[in-house]
């Protein structure tokens, strides 16, 4: 168990205006958690100060290299006041998969969690409890050694900030467009694509703006040898329902193995639909809109949740999903993975973890 110092803010902040819109990751609360990696002593130091820059030789590694793990969860505030996270312990799991393909340290995942809770705690006055709001919780490592050859750096920072949020997509729940990717690719088998670190995200930018300059929201990119097979979008997993069936990409290495991608096969699962998770290509798609054996598209993320999706591009090919509008699935989702975060609907899983 981490012995954490705490170091609070002499003045606050003040709180967002409840008839604000908060927007996603535009706001941070008043405390930080920070803790330092040495070689040969560990990971040391955990503290609690108030929220401040940090600050960094040019030639940090992380600047040049880009050795950074970055992990994303929430809390919320449930109807009785108690504050609850969703899953930590996955987050903490997928961090340390994310580290050792990064060369970064293992964080003990009890610590870990141990760093989010406390954080959270002190900051609960922060989470919004409008309906669509939450805390996000952003844990991160950065490698901070002054050198500037390519090796694995002997000191670290691991840090945990806080932002009160809203939707993650200003239309919310609204279906969105989604570009599929014909030109770039974000990762390969043997890379990095299965972890949570900013080169990643750097990959997708470009492809981005293309999407964006057209009108779509997001990227769905497709494999980076065949350039033929769905693999996820920029910031969420990827399903569809065909002929009935909940279908959604195999992780094979070049995709994030999504914590809220796992809770909707388990829930599909236990609602008795038939799940597949399999190689789907982009002709299957293509072919499966026209014959209207395609009737819903949704994206998983913590950020979004769910992320209904109204139309798929590829090319000269605009796919209308069903009428457009959002699907029974992707509602009952919906509905029951948020109504599990905030403590409105049973957990059967185990899932929540109540703080307070």
């Amino acid at each position: 168990m981490l012995n954490i110092k705490y170091e609070l803010a002499k003045e606050l902040k003040a709180k967002p205006a409840k008839d604000k819109p908060l927007g996603f990751g535009k706001i941070t609360t008043d405390h930080m958690f920070i803790m330092n990696y040495t070689e040969g002593k560990g990971w040391h130091d955990p503290r609690i100060v108030p929220y401040q820059n940090i600050s960094l030789a040019p030639t940090a590694m992380v600047f040049h290299y880009g050795q950074t793990m970055f992990e994303g969860l929430k809390a919320y505030r449930d109807e009785s006041g108690h504050t609850r996270l969703f899953r930590p312990d996955m987050n903490a799991k997928r961090a340390n998969k994310s580290n050792e393909r990064l060369c970064i340290p293992e964080i003990p995942e009890e610590d870990f969690v141990q760093a989010i809770t406390e954080l959270v705690k002190v900051e609960k006055d922060w989470i919004p409890t409008e309906p669509g709001t939450s805390l996000y919780v952003r844990p991160f490592v950065i490698a901070t050694d002054e050198f500037l050859g390519v090796a694995p750096s002997k000191t670290y920072l691991f840090m945990v900030i806080l932002s009160p949020s809203g939707a993650y997509y200003a239309s919310g729940l609204a279906p969105v467009g989604i570009w599929i990717e014909d030109d770039y690719v974000r990762a390969v088998r043997g890379g990095m694509g299965f972890a949570k670190t900013g080169g990643n995200y750097a990959a997708s930018l470009a492809g981005q703006v293309k999407a964006h300059d057209d009108g779509y929201s997001q990227v769905l990119w497709l494999d980076g040898v065949e350039r033929k097979y769905i693999e996820e979008v920029g910031a969420m997993n990827i399903f569809f329902v065909i002929n009935g069936k909940v279908v959604t990409p195999m992780l094979n290495g070049s995709i994030l193995p999504g914590i809220t991608r796992d809770s909707v096969l388990t829930l599909c699962r236990s609602w008795g639909y038939e799940v597949e998770e399999r190689k789907i290509s982009v002709d299957e798609l293509i072919e499966a809109q026209k014959s209207g054996a395609m009737t819903e598209c949704f994206g998983t993320g913590t950020a979004a949740v769910i992320s209904p999706v109204g139309k798929l591009r590829y090319k000269d090919d605009v796919m209308t999903i069903g009428d457009g509008g959002i699907g029974a699935i992707s509602q009952k989702i919906y509905d029951t993975v948020t109504g599990i975060q905030t403590g409105k609907l049973p957990d059967p899983f185990g899932w929540s973890v109540v703080l307070d």
